[in-house]
């Protein structure tokens, strides 16, 4: 299920626009989840398309980052995950809630260098502004990461 509040294209954000989908622990539905996340992001910008530039392929970055980790580390039977976004003027909050509240992420320090995982978080705290982890109610965990947006950055 999508929730989405909408404002018109090309009316710039004024408050927080929200964006919620459900998505099933697995990589096709993280995948589904991101590109949801990446068009709703595009029509805040008013766009049909997302953008070629550095703001959006951070934010496509981070979603597909913290979707990806919910499906492969959070993964319950029968549970979904939900991925949120809170858009305001100056902030992209990206939110990624799963059910294996007893599995935090900790970026590893030294990730092998053969191997073909172990750098996801060390990629999203190099790429967010800020990012962590809180306990979600009743049991899971959720994952942030908040990005400036580009004109709040440069005061454009």
């Amino acid at each position: 299920m999508t929730q989405e509040t909408v404002t018109a294209p090309g009316e710039p954000t004024v408050g927080t626009a929200h964006f919620r989908t459900m998505f099933p622990t697995t990589a096709h539905g993280a995948h589904t989840a991101r590109h949801a996340a990446e068009r709703w992001l595009a029509a805040q910008q008013g766009r049909s398309e997302p953008a070629d530039d550095d703001s959006t392929a951070t934010a496509s970055l981070l979603i597909a980052e913290l979707t990806a980790n919910a499906a492969l580390h959070g993964r319950v039977r029968g549970r979904n995950a939900r991925l949120a976004l809170a858009l305001t003027p100056a902030t992209l909050r990206i939110e990624v809630t799963d059910a294996r509240g007893e599995r935090l992420p900790a970026p590893t320090p030294v990730a092998d260098a053969d191997g073909e995982s172990g750098r996801g978080l060390l990629l999203v705290a190099s790429l967010a502004d800020a990012w962590g982890c809180e306990p979600h109610h009743p049991g899971g965990k959720t994952v942030w990461a908040e990005c400036a947006r580009r004109a709040a950055r440069t005061g454009r």
